[in-house]
């Protein structure tokens, strides 16, 4: 993935995140069916006229979410980055198919739930019809974490075309605010210097309580800190 020129995701030791580059903020709203199964991405407010740099709540206490209030120092709050830091093709699994083919990194799911809209996309990429491979492409394109990446048979990874922005997901369904969507190659610095790999699509723990920080792993919806919506 190509990374997004200037822009920058630095994370503050035992603090928030700090983005420099003038790196558009906005919500993402989970759309969903009568029975909660996420159906699209609907664009939510969009957060104008803050500092350059800004800086984004990575400890869950803030008041001004998604903004970080100093929270951080008063909470104590312990940030130590555990995710593994290999290529994403190398740590994901591959699951064949007759067509396409899937990578799959159980660690970064979020649990948006996109990816079992109907048949889920690990049953879509075992069929070899024309709807079912079309189904598996948006099922995995819409997962926020990059978890799931449809393959083709040149071994060309498909990815969806995402602007250059983060996102604050809002999960109404959960009735809980979500990760931080990281879309368009925007490089990540974690606390002790050493760079993520750039990728087209993350999402970055904004609980503080992830087990795969500073991804996230779902635990937001267990936080009674993230439940409600950001203003």
């Amino acid at each position: 993935m190509k990374k997004a020129e200037g822009k920058k995701i630095t994370i503050k030791k035992n603090g928030p995140y700090e983005v420099s580059g003038g790196v558009t903020l906005n919500q993402a709203l989970i759309e969903a069916d009568a029975k909660g199964t996420s159906t699209a991405w609907k664009k939510g407010r969009a957060y104008e006229g803050h500092d350059e740099p800004y800086h984004l709540c990575r400890c869950g206490q803030s008041d001004k979410k998604p903004y970080c209030d100093g929270s951080h120092e008063t909470a104590n709050f312990h940030g130590r980055e555990k995710a593994q830091r290999p290529p994403y093709t190398e740590n994901a699994s591959l699951e064949p198919g007759p067509r396409v083919n899937l990578l799959d990194d159980e660690s970064l799911c979020v649990v948006a739930r996109f990816c079992d809209r109907g048949p889920t996309v690990w049953r879509l990429v075992e069929g070899s019809s024309d709807e079912e491979v079309q189904m598996a492409l948006e099922e995995a394109s819409a997962c926020p974490a990059g978890r799931l990446t449809i393959v083709d048979s040149d071994g060309k990874l498909l990815e969806p075309k995402l602007p250059v922005e983060i996102s604050a997901i809002q999960d109404p369904v959960k009735e809980c605010r979500g990760p931080l969507w990281i879309k368009g190659g925007i490089e990540i610095e974690g606390a002790d210097g050493e760079k993520y790999e750039v990728r087209n699509r993350v999402a970055l723990c904004r609980c503080g309580q992830s087990h795969n920080q500073p991804y996230c792993d779902g635990a937001h919806y267990n936080c009674q800190e993230m439940q409600g919506r950001d203003k």
